[in-house]
């Protein structure tokens, strides 16, 4: 069958013409895009920790990896839906790429609603199981509950981006959350400020802004003149599309959760350190944040391109992608590292007002950020390998790389010397360990099936 053309509007040539412009176009407004996103968490953090004190930035800012435990795993399906479609462009599937969009939409719906079950459900539990402070809890409990009530909105974002992404349309996912961005700092300040509502405005703020974003995107695909067009009334689930979104998107969500577990278990740590110490880690992790969605962008850019040009059967092409990947992704995140370094001081007060939590959150930037340059190497590695059909592999090696690494860290390296920058330096190790892993199975792999 004939290769789709390239030329209608919004779809990106991903297989012929050159490559380091073409992923930089696409990575770009990614990152961007990623970066907003976290910005609304950073709105939030910033809000609360100005103007509702320590305890309200703690019961905000320390529930980031309670969410991403629980979120990830369906994220994950996206990254499946993402190459599916994707596979199926550089395929010339037509019909395929039309099934495929309308099961992934309606896999969003479902798995929005559970998570909006679930998330209500063990909010609390998880929290306590944490060793969250007492003076916390029923703040952070709060949050989350109502965070997780707009995780309907959070899921169609999420997954109809990864629809656009597979034509190599980064743009639209970025306007929507330019205006989204927009609507919740403007309720952030009006509804703390002014109406001194607390975490539960910040919690209210995000889940409207969310809402928008996923209005939005659907409204785009509605309107998309490609084979991606979204018809509401043709919503079903394809049970053959389904699985091989699941197959490919499963693994990538396992891995994304139990990263997040080691960091629960972390973060359980740290709360053990008080008040101070939780809020100033909150401010730092705003910054690992941006930086890693830097990394994010190029390993998305390295899953997509792979993903239609080993649909085309263009092998040669596809080791390029990830060596592009690669470099542009080691440097973006380093010389974004670098800047938040050098200027820690004037970045962590943007979020934290107290003395004590701005020093706590200088710890963790001179022992974690100052290596994020490291985690493009088997991020964007992983991201080939999946765009391949490989993502079982790199999972497992992630996992154990980011988890039981780490979790032997804490009872061993950490148990023996309990102080905070011990603890942090269990994030540089355990990137070097999956480092090694995942790049010696993408040689080992790429072998095989690229030659």
């Amino acid at each position: 069958m004939e290769r789709m053309k390239k030329t209608r509007t919004g779809q990106m040539d991903m297989l012929n013409g050159p490559l380091v412009s073409k992923i930089i176009l696409f990575a770009l407004p990614l990152a961007a895009s990623s970066i907003l996103q976290q910005l609304f968490n950073a709105a939030d953090v910033a809000v609360v920790g100005r103007f509702a004190g320590n305890q309200a930035l703690a019961a905000v800012g320390g529930n980031s990896s309670v969410i991403n435990l629980l979120v990830n795993l369906f994220v994950g399906f996206s990254v499946g839906a993402n190459v599916m479609i994707a596979r199926y462009i550089g395929e010339g599937k037509t019909e395929k790429i039309q099934q495929t969009v309308h099961t992934v939409i309606t896999m969003a719906l479902i798995c929005g609603v559970i998570l909006a079950v679930l998330g209500n459900g063990v909010a609390r539990p998880l929290l306590q199981l944490m060793n969250t402070p007492d003076e916390v809890l029923p703040l952070a409990a709060v949050y989350l509950k109502i965070y997780f009530g707009g995780m309907p909105f959070f899921m169609l974002y999420n997954f109809g981006s990864a629809i656009l992404r597979s034509i190599g349309d980064t743009k639209k996912p970025l306007y929507c959350l330019i205006v989204s961005g927009i609507i919740n700092v403007g309720l952030n300040l009006l509804l703390v400020i002014v109406f001194r509502l607390g975490v539960v405005g910040v919690a209210v703020a995000t889940v409207t802004a969310n809402g928008v974003s996923a209005g939005m995107i659907l409204f785009f695909l509605g309107r998309s003149k490609e084979a991606i067009r979204l018809d509401m009334r043709k919503l079903s689930l394809s049970r053959e599309e389904m699985i091989k979104i699941v197959k490919i998107g499963a693994p990538a969500g396992l891995q994304g959760m139990v990263f997040s577990f080691s960091n629960v278990c972390i973060q359980s740590a740290i709360n053990g350190f008080g008040t101070d110490a939780i809020a100033g880690s909150a401010a730092a992790l705003n910054y690992e944040f941006l930086t890693y969605f830097v990394t994010s962008a190029f390993t998305q850019a390295a899953v997509t391109f792979t993903s239609q040009n080993y649909g085309a059967r263009q092998y040669e092409r596809c080791k390029n992608v990830w060596r592009i990947s690669t470099v542009l992704g080691m440097c973006g995140t380093g010389i974004l590292s670098a800047v938040f370094v050098l200027g820690r001081g004037f970045f962590l007060s943007i979020f934290a007002a107290d003395a004590a939590a701005i020093g706590f959150g200088a710890v963790r930037m001179l022992h974690i950020q100052i290596f994020s340059f490291l985690p493009p190497l088997y991020e964007v590695t992983g991201g080939s390998l999946r765009g391949m059909g490989y993502s079982m592999t790199p999972a497992v090696l992630t996992m154990f790389g980011s988890c039981a690494v780490r979790i032997i860290w804490i009872y061993t390296a950490f148990a023996w010397k309990p102080t905070l920058a011990v603890l942090f330096w269990v994030y540089p190790f355990s990137w070097l360990v999956t480092i090694f892993m995942v790049v010696g199975a993408y040689f080992v792999i790429g072998r095989k099936v690229l030659s």
